[in-house]
């Protein structure tokens, strides 16, 4: 970019607060004291994010005598919860394309269990009154680059074959573009009614008010220190205190698991949005996006955007920082490069918008597993079940992850606990400095692929072949 253009990108992001948008809220609840005693209960969830919270509801909703606690080391929804752009899929698998290479064999059942718990969710959300402006908007893939318009359209005709494509509309270059009008945009493919958009952080606030309304005990600015065994159930060492529970449900994420071995799975990925002021009538003119539907293009280092209700555009990904040794630390929230980088791309797809200003600028890590979509298992003979891996996707996800916890806490044989996708594990990362040097090596091979129409390089396609596909 020209100099000047530069600094018109720079001065965009003049006034934009570091912090997440949906948690600068004033409806944010207040916290819930911590733990100072000991505590005795059925049912221990550790994790205030989705995974714990849905995992504490379900509970109570299957069996209301149960008693549950939930302990959370900071406020319910301050991590990936509650800086995530809102977008609740269907899809368990990450996508169509990741289930496809990963579980063909029972990719219609996974499509079906996707599709039951994304409307468990919006029942869920009417049924306690939740405010997290749920919008099932669907979501459209866009092409940007020529090569990209044939991939998607051989994802789509595939779910054709597989009478998986129901709900799916291809929208050509004009198509596309009279529903949200961007010169970038080449064709798209629209999933109608597979994806949902939400406030993410008042889904939170809203799950955790339906837990203490049916009567889970929480406690925030408690975190989990130990996990040990405890006659014929586990104790959790937290600061102030104990709780001893006949089963324990980890929602730890990305957060170091309390069962060491699980460790190596993931590794924490550092993600980044932005937020615009709203829109004006003028400029919300210029673009279209009536439908509201939410957005990603199709590159593999992609970005992903939507707009909220009062007309401000959300635009986040395209970088995904992995720092050295996996470390976890809030330094890392922001990154300045990078939203400098977001902003060109911004004006860049909407150059109509120049001018406009963002009020918010956040990151946060994402807990990425090598198969990037949920494992599952249980630890301690079957006293301790967890859930992670989601890989950015566990909005809607996570409610899955935490019927099947709860299956596996029961020991019971369910549709759930019989997927091979529920039985296997992905492939943990190396040891450092390995996985910093493999993850480096694949980020800029898939940039060096994007800027060569799509081709993948030897290192990819190793990957590929032992099913290690990465994306950004």
């Amino acid at each position: 970019m020209a100099p000047v253009a530069m600094r018109s990108v720079a001065q965009s992001l003049s006034e934009a607060l570091p912090v997440s948008y949906w948690l600068d809220d004033p409806g944010k609840p207040a916290a819930q004291p911590a733990l100072t005693s000991d505590e005795a209960c059925d049912l221990l969830v550790i994790g205030g994010g989705y995974s714990g919270l849905w995992t504490a509801l379900i509970a109570k909703e299957r069996d209301p005598a149960r008693d549950v606690v939930l302990i959370e080391s900071k406020e319910a929804g301050w991590a990936a919860s509650g800086r995530n752009g809102g977008f609740c899929a269907a899809s368990l698998t990450h996508g169509l394309a990741n289930g496809l290479a990963r579980w063909p064999g029972e990719l219609a059942k996974l499509e079906e269990l996707g599709a039951r718990n994304l409307d468990e969710i919006e029942a869920a959300i009417a049924r306690y009154g939740i405010d997290c402006d749920f919008e099932r908007t669907g979501e459209i893939d866009v092409a940007t680059e020529p090569h990209q318009v044939g991939e998607l359209r051989e994802l789509y005709e595939e779910a054709q074959k597989l009478g998986l494509a129901a709900g799916s509309r291809w929208l050509e270059r004009d198509e596309l573009r009279a529903e949200i009008d961007s010169p970038t945009f080449l064709a798209g493919l629209w999933d109608t009614d597979g994806v949902a958009m939400l406030n993410p952080a008042r889904l939170a606030w809203g799950l955790k008010q339906a837990c203490l309304d049916l009567g889970v005990r929480i406690y925030e600015n408690t975190r989990g220190l130990s996990l040990a065994a405890s006659g014929a159930g586990m104790a959790v060492r937290t600061p102030y205190g104990r709780v001893f529970a006949r089963r324990v449900a980890l929602g730890t994420n990305i957060f170091p698991s309390l069962v060491k071995r699980i460790r190596p799975f993931t590794v924490p990925v550092y993600d980044y949005a932005l937020m615009t002021e709203p829109l004006t009538d003028e400029q919300l003119g210029a673009i279209g996006w009536k439908n509201r539907q939410g957005l990603g293009d199709s590159a593999n280092q992609f970005h992903y955007f939507r707009i909220t209700p009062d007309h401000r555009i959300l635009w986040g990904g395209y970088d995904a920082v992995y720092p050295y040794r996996g470390k976890l630390d809030s330094e890392y929230d922001h990154r300045p490069e990078t939203y400098l980088k977001l902003a060109q791309h911004f004006f860049t797809a909407f150059p109509q918008l120049e001018g406009i200003k963002f009020s918010h600028a956040w990151g946060g890590a994402i807990d990425t597993c090598s198969r990037f979509s949920a494992f599952f298992g249980t630890a301690h003979s079957g006293r301790v079940a967890y859930a992670a891996g989601y890989t950015g996707l566990g909005v809607g996800a996570t409610r899955f992850g935490a019927e099947v916890m709860l299956d596996l806490l029961d020991g019971a044989r369910t549709e759930r606990t019989e997927l091979e996708m529920v039985k296997s594990r992905p492939m943990p990362f190396p040891p450092e400095p390995f996985a910093w040097t493999g993850i480096t090596l694949t980020k800029w091979s898939l940039a060096r692929a994007d800027a060569r129409g799509g081709r993948r390089n030897l290192w990819l396609k190793v990957l590929d072949r032992l099913g290690l596909g990465f994306d950004s």
